[in-house]
């Protein structure tokens, strides 16, 4: 990896986070497929962000957990970024408009970890023993750049699209839904918006949350206790227009 050139990726992300602005894709720094460089950028600016203002990392978002989309993208596994304590909002609350550049909502299973998850072979056994509980939860994704075409390494240098999030408020056990099968409706102003069930999201959200587990450990950055984990969206996102208003519902889980 080109060590100028990962730094000059993630000063271009950075400038256009804190300036509210848009910037032009980075795979001219880093090219359009080099999933090391592109987690080196993300990574640079995660610890930037950790660094001001007492912001605190609450857990991972993955990406591309969809057949269809990893086709798109040309990628052999879904991809994952970080979430930040301060992009949680409370549920019923109203994002303002502009905080977002381009906003598009869509619906994950989030598990929240109790227990470490570390180790060269962890097992779906050890996956549900380490879940606290489970929530739905609205993801609004975003981008920082101003072409609407990314390669793969655009999208994980842009911390996989993180925008902000919020939470449903009565969690479940693990065993209390079924996480395949779960239906899922996203209505936008009262009308069904986008539809799907656990399956879209590798066959299910605890394949996915397996996934994201076996791959931060091996970076030496195993989940533990309190990680929230947005496991992949369960159907198409849907743009987000000022005035909107999004509900969410997940069989069996709220």
């Amino acid at each position: 990896m080109n060590t100028q050139s990962i730094e000059a990726a993630a000063d271009r992300l950075w400038r256009a986070a804190q300036s509210g602005s848009t910037c032009v894709p980075v795979r001219d720094l880093i090219g359009a497929r080099d999933t090391d460089a592109a987690y080196a950028v993300q990574d640079l600016n995660v610890k930037r962000w950790l660094g001001g203002e007492e912001r605190i990392l609450s857990g991972r978002k993955i990406a591309l957990t969809s057949k269809a989309d990893r086709a798109g993208m040309g990628a052999s596994e879904p991809v994952h970024g970080a979430l930040f304590a301060d992009a949680e909002r409370p549920d019923g609350d109203t994002i303002p408009a502009g905080l977002l550049h381009v906003p598009r909502v869509e619906v994950h299973v989030a598990y929240v970890i109790a227990a470490p998850l570390t180790g060269q072979h962890i097992t779906m056994v050890d996956l549900l023993a380490s879940i606290g509980y489970v929530l739905p939860a609205i993801a609004i994704s975003d981008s920082r750049y101003d072409d609407p075409e990314q390669s793969l390494a655009d999208l994980i240098a842009d911390n996989a699209g993180a925008g902000v999030y919020v939470l449903g408020q009565m969690p479940k056990r693990p065993g209390d839904f079924d996480p395949r099968m779960c239906g899922m409706i996203l209505f936008c102003n009262g009308e069904p918006a986008s539809y799907g069930a656990g399956v879209e999201s590798m066959g299910s959200p605890l394949n996915a949350t397996l996934w994201l587990a076996r791959a931060m450990a091996r970076q030496g950055r195993p989940l533990g206790p309190g990680d929230l984990v947005h496991s992949g969206a369960l159907g198409p996102a849907v743009p987000a227009r000022p005035g909107d208003r999004f509900e969410a519902h997940i069989a069996g889980l709220g």
